[in-house]
């Protein structure tokens, strides 16, 4: 496998359980369910193959898995080269840059601007320095512009307990995207209309959901004066107007300050990958709800879940060649039938698509044939790519 770049990412798993036990914990769920879950990362090498896999209770952290991940696979695997570690802002913070670079490692992370100094969202927000990128037509993509500073960071040693400070040099690259700015603009749009009805109708605070946002609960009195009583609600303007502002723009950090702003934007957009393998797990391995108790036996099914996703992106990527995405493959999976007619004999009962053709062409299989005789299926059987 190629280390020379890592992603990584995690997502967690539910149970049908009221109970938490040791390792099956109530946390931050990816779904927003209130049953108790599990935690799994996922780490990819340079070709988008599963290269490891780590489970942890759901109440825990995902940001020390990066750590333990890049660290077993090293160990396990005696790889001594340098990896640039790719992970989008849930796991983006001072003490997985600290120790990828005291490890002789890099990274690609992202970073939310929302929570920038307002020095640098004044930087972000400036047009000076964008490049527009466009597609073959001439439409524009994405805006971007970089810039090379010294950045302080900080952070409470997770071992020691002792406050680390540190300076680097790091590349920091914004992009603006229309088509995003319009889509957040959109929503941002709603969630405070809904949040001005809710306010006007003196509803609950638990009825705002994460309208919440945008909206300033104070404690008042009949006079004004705050009190353990009444709840005055008002609107956040300086925040809605922020987040307007805001919309579209995204940020990459980065350790690489010789590679080009587009080169680590496309390093950085191949998390993809990552969520595509989550919902393989989710939707076509159906990895979940889990009706598993004990820990070893919930690790198995996770391990035979991820061995199915590392075989079907070996089959993709080494024989297919990224011609086809997972979909088709599950589907060739699901509806390739043959039925019986005879002691010897068989007819093809699946629907002809362009991926069984290739595949037949390709794998030198009758997949495409409407008769089959006892030795083509044995053939089809006991084939090895």
């Amino acid at each position: 496998f190629d280390t020379s770049h890592t992603y990584f990412d995690c997502t967690n798993f539910y149970f049908e359980i009221d109970r938490e036990d040791d390792f099956r914990k109530k946390g931050p769920s990816k779904e927003n369910r209130k049953e108790p879950i599990v935690g799994l990362g996922l780490l990819l090498d340079a070709n988008q193959i599963p290269i490891g896999m780590k489970l942890f209770p759901g109440n825990q952290s995902e940001k020390p898995v990066l750590r333990k991940v890049i660290d077993d696979l090293k160990k396990r695997n005696a790889v001594s080269g340098r990896t640039i570690q790719i992970a989008d802002k849930g796991l983006n913070c001072a003490e997985n840059i600290f120790h990828a670079l005291k490890n002789g490692d890099g990274y690609i992370f992202s970073k939310s601007v929302k929570q920038l100094p307002e020095t640098e969202k004044v930087w972000v927000l400036l047009p000076n320095d964008y490049k527009d990128v466009k597609d073959a037509e001439g439409n524009t993509l994405y805006c971007i512009k970089e810039c090379v500073d010294e950045f302080e960071y900080k952070f409470t040693d997770s071992e020691t307990g002792s406050l680390k400070k540190y300076k680097i040099t790091e590349k920091r690259i914004v992009t603006f995207n229309p088509k995003l700015a319009k889509k957040q603009i959109y929503e941002i749009n709603k969630e405070v209309e809904k949040a001005r009805l809710l306010k006007a109708s003196q509803a609950k605070k638990s009825e705002y959901g994460d309208s919440a946002k945008y909206v300033i609960f104070t404690p008042v009195d009949k006079k004004g004066n705050d009190t353990d009583g009444r709840v005055k609600v008002t609107m956040n303007e300086e925040l809605i107007k922020k987040s307007l502002e805001l919309a579209g723009y995204n940020m990459l950090v980065t350790s690489e300050i010789s590679m080009g702003a587009r080169e680590v934007y496309t390093a950085y957009h191949n998390l993809w990958r990552i969520e595509e393998s989550f919902r393989i797990m989710k939707s076509q391995l159906d990895a979940r709800p889990v009706y598993l108790q004990k820990e070893n036996t919930i690790v198995g099914h996770f391990l035979i879940c991820y061995l199915a996703v590392l075989l079907t992106r070996l089959l993709q990527f080494k024989i297919l060649k990224n011609n086809y995405c997972s979909e088709d493959l599950f589907e060739f999976i699901r509806d390739f039938r043959v039925a019986k007619i005879s002691d010897r004999k068989y007819i093809n009962l699946s629907r002809g698509t362009e991926f069984i053709k290739d595949f037949s062409t390709l794998c030198n299989l009758p997949l495409t044939s409407y008769f089959l005789s006892d030795g083509e299926i044995k053939k089809m059987l006991s084939h090895r790519f």
